[in-house]
């Protein structure tokens, strides 16, 4: 058996995420930004949901939503409609559109990610094999928010 390494270059891991993540953001379709599809993709995963749940979720103003939400029901991706057990607020969920969007966004992205993987020896595609459930594990822990930094 290996010895396990006492540490885990956090850096590292952080440069391979951000760059991987933003090759496969490339692959957007719809002409959707980022932050789009990701409140997208929140509002499909999570359901009919607030206006204001929906910008805690993504660390969004509200303003900077309400314009984000507007877009996405304006190309038929959302239906906005009153929260029936309070009139003063919205929710909004996906439409079929939305989902289809969505679904071929995932394929798309999944196939450009599968074409790099086939890359890599079967060692290394072993390896990441292993590390997806700590992979994921990271992904569904809640968000921290970082200590506030003062710069002098």
């Amino acid at each position: 058996m290996t010895d396990l390494p006492t540490s885990l270059d956090a850096g590292r891991l952080r440069v391979v995420i951000v760059r991987l993540s933003r090759e496969l953001r490339r692959h957007s379709i719809g002409g959707l930004t980022p932050t789009q599809l990701s409140a997208l993709t929140t509002v499909e995963r999570c359901g009919p949901v607030r206006l204001g749940e929906l910008a805690a979720s993504e660390g969004i103003t509200p303003s900077t939503l309400t314009r984000l939400v507007s877009v996405l029901e304006e190309r038929g991706y959302v239906d906005r409609r009153t929260d029936p057990g309070d009139a003063r607020s919205s929710r909004v969920a996906v439409t079929a559109r939305g989902q289809r969007l969505l679904a071929r966004n995932r394929d798309e992205t999944t196939a450009a990610l599968a074409e790099r993987l086939n890359e890599l020896t079967p060692e290394q595609r072993l390896l990441l094999d292993q590390a997806l459930p700590a992979l994921e594990q990271l992904a569904d822990m809640p968000r921290r928010r970082p200590a506030e930094t003062k710069i002098a």
